[in-house]
């Protein structure tokens, strides 16, 4: 296989092993471009992105521009670079056509769905909210558009009912980080053979926000399992009784009807928390209360007079 010169574009951690995947490869990383360091976590400490602290074990040249948009300098560095492709990986920041048009062979953006469903931030999120049976892997040529670019290579993943994004995330890094390897090799062969989406079946995987994780009762059992699931890692469904908010971590649907009004609990002990919602029981399994640390549900019931009570 011949050695390309690459330049790598990614920021979380989903971006890390498709790195290490070109670096083992064999490829000259000629740069890696990742997003500024930002405050995070209670003390706001300035951190580096995962791309960036992964690079620098690499010892590679790290680029952390806060936009390619209309940067002259930035555009004019990456072109001293001279690229034969531009690897893409969840970077967060839109690339001008001044760089897409750059490379060689173009941008390769690894992207989590089977497109063309679920194009944008969230897929993976989102495949799991909407209940798709089905996830996976698209590698795409990127062009201008919102993940509009010919698909190059795709394989498909499961989703099942248990199925959580962290999870799905693992899976899917996994099978990026070797997609692209072979996405890589086929292109300088002239093996690979975009092929453009399709019209029918477009759907917009739009950002979260925590507002989006705050249980709803009224909601049937089946759906708040999925936002359950979908939630874990980040930012994890909740709800509050009374004054104190309750992290919910991991749960289940059962199908039997509860008399009672949504958000009323059951029952509580070895088995679960069981919830009323507006269609059948949700049995919460791992749960945080505020302050705390994540306990089974007999633990976060311990000492606590839950039976009767009623979640808002």
């Amino acid at each position: 296989m011949a050695r390309l010169r690459l330049v790598f574009a990614g920021t979380p951690d989903f971006s890390v092993a498709a790195l290490d995947a070109l670096q083992a490869a064999g490829h000259d990383i000629v740069a890696v471009y990742t997003q500024p360091d930002r405050p995070a976590g209670r003390g706001q400490k300035t951190l580096a992105s995962p791309v960036a602290l992964r690079a620098a074990e690499l010892g590679l040249p790290t680029f952390k521009p806060s936009s390619l948009r209309g940067s002259e300098p930035a555009i004019g560095g990456l072109r001293k670079l001279a690229p034969d492709l531009m690897v893409v990986v969840a970077y967060g920041l839109i690339l001008p056509q001044a760089v897409l048009d750059l490379p060689r062979l173009g941008c390769f953006n690894i992207h989590a769905s089977l497109l063309p469903r679920w194009r944008g931030a969230a897929p993976i999120q989102r495949a799991i909210l909407a209940g798709d049976e089905l996830s996976g892997v698209t590698i795409m040529q990127m062009d201008a558009g919102l993940d509009t670019g010919a698909m190059l290579l795709r394989e498909e993943v499961a989703i099942t009912a248990s199925t959580t994004a962290d999870q799905l995330q693992s899976q899917l890094r996994t099978i990026g980080a070797r997609l692209i390897v072979e996405a890589v090799a086929r292109a300088e062969a002239g093996t690979l053979k975009p092929e453009p989406q399709p019209a029918e079946g477009v759907t917009y995987a739009h950002k979260f926000d925590k507002a989006e994780a705050r249980i709803d009762w009224r909601k049937p059992a089946l759906e708040l399992d999925r936002q359950v699931r979908a939630f874990n890692p980040a930012p994890i469904a909740w709800t509050e009784l009374g004054a104190e908010r309750l992290r919910v971590f991991a749960a289940r649907p059962v199908a039997e009807p509860a008399e009672a009004e949504p958000g009323t609990i059951l029952s509580a002990g070895a088995y679960g928390v069981f919830v009323a919602t507006g269609d059948g029981q949700l049995c919460l399994q791992a749960l945080q209360w505020a302050g705390g640390r994540v306990t089974d549900a007999e633990q976060a019931a311990r000492g606590r007079p839950l039976l009767g009570a009623r979640f808002s």
